[in-house]
């Protein structure tokens, strides 16, 4: 992705920079200190060492993805795309107790409770989203990567927020995060990433 799209895509979400409009104590906390949160954190040092070759949408992505493995603190992890080595480190500095299973290929994914899960948008992802409803409780977390990628992608994540099975989502643009917890008033909170 050019310079320029990333920054006319930053551009059209201007409106919705840092939290500005969120009227939730705990949304604007999660958009604030974690999915916007500029400081850099103890190994995200040690982690673009590691992998250089990473371009600044993948290193944005697996920052946050570190973010939220240290915010939910999870045991296990699942990771649904053929890239994930990145993501996966980044994912164990962020909570080191926890398990990372990459799932690929065809079939659902076998993973007794989820608790963070990582899914790409591409190939089965139906399948792997469906599955992975049934093994989620109020505290997990999903990221759906690609969720603008083309218009299959963009009507499905239209239809994940409009899920009455889902809770609160984030659109980052670059992915959308759908948090389960029936308690939260549900809305879609687009974020400019």
């Amino acid at each position: 992705m050019t310079r320029i799209r990333r920054t006319l895509i930053w551009l059209s979400r201007l409106n919705h920079c840092r939290g500005f409009g969120i009227q939730s104590p705990w949304a604007y906390s999660l958009v604030r200190y974690v999915l916007n949160e500029h400081f850099p954190y103890y190994s995200y040092e040690d982690l673009a060492l590691n992998f250089p070759e990473l371009n600044v949408i993948d290193r944005k992505l697996c920052e946050l993805y570190f973010r939220l493995a240290n915010y939910r603190q999870p045991s296990n992890i699942l990771l649904s795309k053929s890239d994930g080595d990145a993501s996966a480190e980044y994912m164990l500095r962020g909570c080191n107790k926890a398990l990372v299973k990459k799932q690929l290929g065809s079939g659902s994914c076998d993973i007794d409770g989820v608790e963070l899960a990582v899914v790409r948008l591409e190939g089965n992802y139906r399948d792997c989203y469906e599955s992975l409803l049934s093994r989620v409780n109020d505290t997990s977390i999903l990221v759906l990567e690609g969720i603008y990628g083309n218009k299959a992608t963009r009507r499905f994540w239209k239809s994940v927020v409009n899920d009455d099975r889902t809770g609160v989502t984030f659109d980052l643009y670059y992915c959308g995060i759908v948090f389960f917890d029936k308690k939260r008033y549900k809305q879609n909170y687009i974020i400019n990433f």
